[in-house]
């Protein structure tokens, strides 16, 4: 009786150190190669008035750095965290033309792979948008692989938790030039 008991109240309770939000907002889900989930985010991202955080592992799709550029070059703050050898290794990685648009970028170097996959969007304004899952920022992401996308609109808890673990990897990551040293 006692094991079930503590199983049973294990399913309930949070992890340790995990924070619970409430539900709230609108949730879109996409699955690729089926949903036309860059389409998505290119929306999400064209639609930014004010911020938009990134946390990518990796970055090849021209049409997602275009878009951040363009936001960058409408005033929207646009800033970047990705994983250094991702950017190193990946003979496509567009995050050195974001660096050289102008856009603030770093480059996390403490993890074994820097792995988030997440697009912050006006988080500090009544109507924020996380986007997370596992989908990377690539070609083949969207054609070739079996991916999935949420984007989660209009709860400003959960974007100021996805905000706050943003801060917390920025403040540990490494501006881009720097990080690029031998």
């Amino acid at each position: 009786m006692r094991v079930w008991l503590l199983a049973a109240l294990m399913l309930v309770m949070p992890a340790a150190g995990a924070v619970e939000v409430p539900a709230s907002g609108r949730i879109e889900v996409l699955f690729t190669p089926w949903d036309d989930a860059e389409g998505a985010v290119l929306r999400a991202i064209e639609a930014a008035r004010r911020s938009v955080h990134v946390q990518m592992f990796l970055l090849t799709s021209r049409n997602i750095a275009r878009a951040l550029i363009a936001a960058h070059g409408r005033g929207v703050a646009v800033e970047v965290l990705a994983d250094r050898e991702m950017v190193v290794k990946g003979e496509n990685s567009q995050v050195p033309q974001l660096d050289a648009a102008g856009i603030p970028v770093r480059l996390e170097t403490r993890y074994a792979a820097a792995h988030n996959k997440i697009v912050l969007i006006d988080v500090e304004g009544a109507h924020p948008v996380v986007i997370t899952g596992s989908y990377n920022f690539t070609w083949s992401a969207q054609a070739r692989n079996a991916e999935n996308l949420l984007i989660l609109r209009d709860n400003p808890a959960l974007a100021q938790v996805y905000l706050a673990n943003w801060r917390r990897h920025h403040a540990e990551a490494l501006p881009f030039a720097a990080a690029l040293q031998p």
